[in-house]
């Protein structure tokens, strides 16, 4: 069973939550360190992440280069506008398939909840047809396996 919700806002807009059971700074840092990205941030089983470069500065880049082991393959790179460490994480991504997408500003937020944390991550792509194909390709059963993985590190 997912823990994770999707709701889309107005056309272009998709708002991301989940709860963990860890604290805000072990959840922030799981997404600023490469050696913990590069064991949660796989999607479905199967796939690595062999590379996996970041700057956590505003204005440091990043790549994530993903392999299934038979072929197939896609990265990610992107910017980092500003970081509040253990609260708040903004960056623009475009994904590589080979073309690149149109970029996606994604806001993270990472708020105690109880004895957790409340992720939310608000996605704003440049026209509903964007958001559309992003959706379609099922984005969410990737992320969600990602985040269970996530999960059971923290």
């Amino acid at each position: 069973m997912s823990k994770l919700t999707l709701k889309t806002e107005g056309g272009t807009h998709v708002v991301i939550t989940r709860h963990f059971a860890a604290s805000p700074e072990a959840v922030y840092r799981a997404h600023v360190e490469p050696a913990l990205i590069q064991k949660w941030l796989l999607g479905p089983d199967g796939w690595t992440m062999p590379v996996c470069r970041l700057d956590a500065r505003p204005g440091g880049a990043f790549r994530y280069e993903w392999t299934n082991g038979k072929g197939h393959g896609f990265y990610v790179t992107g910017t980092f506008v500003a970081l509040d460490p253990f609260s708040r994480i903004e960056h623009v991504e475009r994904m590589h398939l080979p073309d690149p997408t149109p970029d996606n500003h994604i806001v993270t937020r990472f708020a105690k909840d109880g004895s957790g944390t409340l992720m939310t991550m608000r996605m704003t792509l440049p026209d509903e047809t964007t958001r559309t194909q992003m959706l379609s390709t099922g984005m969410e059963h990737g992320m969600e396996a990602s985040f269970a993985r996530l999960e059971t590190m923290l």
